[in-house]
């Protein structure tokens, strides 16, 4: 199953004009204020209708030329950055609400017990907390049995810890859920944990498209992902977990040591390791409280505005990021084919960075 989008729209000085494919998975819509995000969902939710516009999931027509399928007709779930629950309603009676457009109901006890909301089935949304509010709001929007699901910034209400509470079941939602998700977002560690495929954003154009592991590692991305927020996105399995609170994960170059790791062993997981946080040794680095040491192949140095540099390196065949200063580029000589030494800090990749990873045993889909 997959999404095709191609619109054109004015606001107006405001241009949006685009063109891509969501595949079935996540799939991040990124960019500032003002770069299209939310006019691009709500023409997909048919709650827009765009100058001109082709937009069709799995051969089902949206909009064409001849076409303006109506929102109720539409089979999209749409999860807001409020969860726009009926304060009147119970969760249970919330989520029985999707029966009312009449489509094929998924399997609502999976669903329920994917989003951890049994507990919550006789209570009313004021009691709940704002994580509570955002899984209820997505077991509805998924008992509606969608073609197509929205997600607009819905995160962006909730402080840290719940953040924390929501992020795995979002993971587990994007391996099992089966369809195409666009996940509009401005947190790069949400997008980078979550999202399969990126799409950036920049004044109503696509900058950049393509798979997250490229997308995030590709220097050119940079001034628009934000200089502290560049970083590469690591493919790991994890093969231990130490009595001292490291796991060991094994990635393409090698082996990591990281904190804050609850996948079980055997699964297989993702990390964001940003830029910032890669020190590069060209010799083997001796003496270090750093362990975690990869070797690697620089693939290009792109300079930057300033002082900086980028330093995209090869390790393994997974990409990664460095930012480093122009000075240090002149001083250790570096050049592209050059090898030489990363070195990542065991406590630079934060738990938020480190996705849930998917067991051997998946469970039961939705």
């Amino acid at each position: 199953m997959s999404l095709s989008v191609t619109l054109a729209h004015r606001f107006g000085a405001f241009d949006l004009d685009i063109a891509f494919d969501a595949p079935a998975g996540v799939t991040a819509i990124f960019g500032r204020s003002g770069a299209g995000k939310t006019t691009l969902v709500n023409a997909v939710a048919g709650l827009l209708r765009p100058d001109t516009a082709r937009i069709t999931v799995d051969g089902v027509v949206f909009d064409d030329v001849k076409t303006h399928l109506p929102a109720h007709k539409r089979r999209v779930g749409y999860v807001f950055q409020d969860a726009r629950l009926f304060p009147h309603l119970s969760v249970a009676d919330n989520l029985d609400y999707a029966r009312r457009f009449g489509a094929r109901t998924r399997d609502r006890a999976r669903v329920i017990e994917m989003l951890g909301i049994g507990a919550l089935l006789t209570r009313r949304p004021a009691t709940l907390s704002g994580g509570e509010r955002q899984r209820v709001a997505l077991g509805r929007a998924l008992l509606s049995d969608p073609r197509v699901l929205l997600m607009d910034e819905p995160l962006a209400a909730l402080d840290g810890p719940r953040k924390a509470e929501i992020l795995p079941y979002l993971d587990r939602l994007k391996s099992e859920a089966g369809m195409p998700i666009l996940y509009v977002s401005h947190a790069v560690d949400e997008v980078a944990r979550l999202a399969d495929h990126m799409v950036l954003l920049a004044d109503g154009r696509i900058a950049r498209q393509g798979p997250i592991f490229d997308v995030m590692a590709d220097p050119a991305a940079i001034p628009l992902l934000g200089v502290r927020e560049a970083g590469a996105v690591l493919r790991a399995r994890v093969e231990a977990h130490g009595d001292d609170g490291l796991s060991t994960l094994r990635v393409a170059a090698g082996t990591l040591q990281l904190l804050g790791v609850s996948a079980p062993v055997g699964s297989d997981v993702r990390l964001r390791v940003l830029a910032q946080d890669v020190l590069l040794s060209l010799d083997t680095p001796r003496g270090l409280s750093a362990q975690n040491i990869l070797p690697v192949t620089i693939k290009d140095i792109r300079a930057g505005g300033g002082p900086g540099a980028a330093v995209v390196l090869d390790a393994g065949g997974d990409v990664l990021l460095a930012r480093v200063t122009a000075r240090a580029v002149a001083s250790m000589g570096l050049q592209t084919g050059q090898t030489l030494f990363a070195v990542i800090k065991a406590t630079s990749v934060g738990q938020t960075a480190i996705s849930g990873g998917v067991s051997a045993a998946p469970a039961p889909r939705p």
